[in-house]
């Protein structure tokens, strides 16, 4: 079934850019209570670290894309991304829904969150910026941090693009990172390959060691 597109009438407005500002300030959850959310349905480390990963990620592409005033709120949609993946993952992105709608979340923070799983478990596709961020960023912050764990210095501060590349077309490596949908994402944003992965790296650069 295909969900209501809540940035529509964003879309074909002339005044989007206010309405995309004044949309995304709407997620009704705060930072500490989208942790406390995450927490509740996660306790893998894992993916509470994952979660925080790409919530980083997405705060540095706010600011880098000019969104700097929705930081807070590209954050909360990287972290809550996947919300139902530990305990519902034959039904990530779907039960995702059900799960922010009785938290009482805003239906602009539900589409960003499951329109990362488009054309893989819903038809939600990511039409936002942001959207089509969260979308390449996810499964390439995975393989980026493969690559790191396999390096002599385990840190991403010396890391290069090419180093990135080499890994990235061996399909054994990190196998559960689809390039597919890395390749789409960075499709969907206009970008080329080699740059999303380098502007992921440096977001990467920011945060972690």
């Amino acid at each position: 079934m295909t969900r209501k597109n809540p940035w529509t009438n964003a879309v074909n407005h002339p005044h989007k850019i206010l309405i995309f500002r004044a949309m995304a300030l709407s997620a009704n959850i705060t930072r500490e209570g989208a942790l406390e959310l995450l927490k509740k349905y996660n306790k893998d480390p894992f993916h509470l670290e994952h979660g925080e990963i790409v919530e980083n990620t997405m705060r540095y592409f706010a600011r880098e894309l000019g969104y700097g005033e929705d930081e807070e709120f590209w954050g909360i949609v990287g972290l809550l991304h996947d919300l139902d993946f530990e305990l519902w993952p034959e039904q990530h992105c779907i039960k995702e829904r059900e799960l922010m709608q009785e938290a009482g979340l805003s239906e602009e923070l539900i589409h960003a969150t499951t329109s990362h799983g488009w054309s893989i478990t819903v038809d939600v596709k990511p039409e936002h910026e942001m959207e089509k961020v969260l979308y390449a960023v996810d499964e390439l912050t995975g393989l980026i941090g493969a690559v790191v764990l396999m390096r002599p210095s385990k840190s991403v501060q010396d890391l290069e693009l090419k180093s990135v590349l080499k890994k990235y077309k061996s399909p054994k490596f990190a196998a559960g990172c689809s390039r597919e949908v890395i390749e789409r994402g960075a499709n969907i944003l206009g970008w080329e390959l080699n740059d999303l992965i380098s502007r992921t790296i440096a977001a990467l650069k920011t945060f972690r060691p």
